[in-house]
């Protein structure tokens, strides 16, 4: 489907990409406070499960329900696993690095993206576009290695670190399958049956663990930050990226996410978590300033 936008229009989902990236940003933080309450794969269905009821019940009051055919099933099935690769690969990359490390990395995306928009919906970016990508990519790098330029050429990544980048290589593929795979039906019900997907496929993967999780012993802190991610980063946000992909593509939309490693930084620098070192200001300098570039317009090429 396509889209007649207004210069208010794009201004106008430009500053809602924003806000789901600053929502975005907050799930770094508290899911590395949280990661050790359950298992990856547990804290990921009960997320799920949360946020695809808050979900049903709005898309039932405004829509009604209806069943989307196994063809759209289909669809939904796609994009609903790409979201479940990359959460569980968060939360088990918590266990092993920072969250700072793991949004810095989450600026990897922007350039995963436009390959896949390339070669699938012929987004085109011109070649300082995709310079600017190369850059911002070094810049997210170079925060992740804390600004040690010997770190950095010897690309000393740990384990969660790695896991976390295949992580981004789904998140990156969501944004083009979104453009693709939409039908023009309204977001909220495309992001409903997502989280559907997503939920059943996080039973699967937790069902060994669901038995022996100890659900009484969990504090109520942990159950309220699970209700947080589920409404905030998970509803709130996937409703907003869905609904800005197809108006100014997948890879103008991931560009967005080069202010996460700045807005963690700021959000745990006001719950008191202290600044990182000075060093790694010049890698979030160099992420701000590419966002920058790549937001001055981008060309979607129908073959």
């Amino acid at each position: 489907m396509e889209y007649k936008n207004s210069d208010s229009t794009i201004l106008h989902v430009h500053a809602l990409t924003i806000l789901a990236n600053l929502l975005i940003s907050t799930s770094f933080t508290v899911g590395h406070a949280i990661a050790h309450a359950f298992e990856p794969g547990v804290l990921m269905l009960v997320r799920f499960a949360m946020a695809a009821i808050i979900m049903g019940v709005f898309v039932y009051w405004k829509y009604g329900f209806s069943w989307p055919g196994w063809q759209g099933m289909l669809r939904y099935t796609i994009l609903g696993l790409m979201p479940v690769g990359f959460f569980w690969c968060q939360f088990e990359s918590l266990r092993y690095t920072s969250a700072l490390n793991t949004s810095a990395l989450f600026t990897t995306v922007p350039g995963i993206s436009a390959i896949i928009a390339a070669i699938f919906i012929g987004e085109r970016l011109g070649w300082h576009r995709l310079l600017a990508l190369g850059v911002g990519m070094i810049g997210a790098l170079w925060v992740v290695f804390r600004g040690d330029p010997d770190r950095f050429l010897a690309f000393d990544l740990n384990y969660g670190d790695i896991l976390f980048l295949l992580g981004c290589l789904c998140f990156g593929a969501y944004g083009v399958l979104v453009k693709h795979l939409h039908r023009g039906e309204p977001t909220a019900i495309m992001t409903f049956w997502v989280l559907v997907v997503a939920t059943l496929s996080f039973f699967l993967i937790a069902a060994k663990d669901i038995a022996s999780t100890d659900w009484v012993g969990a504090s109520f802190e942990v159950y309220g930050w699970l209700f947080y991610l589920a409404l905030v980063t998970t509803v709130i946000s996937f409703f907003l990226f869905q609904y800005a992909t197809p108006r100014i593509g997948p890879t103008r939309v991931q560009a967005y996410s080069y202010f996460m490693p700045g807005l963690v930084i700021l959000t745990e620098w006001i719950i008191g978590y202290g600044l990182p070192p000075a060093m790694t200001l010049p890698g979030i300098a160099l992420v701000l300033i590419t966002s920058y570039f790549i937001q001055q317009g981008s060309k979607i090429v129908k073959s």
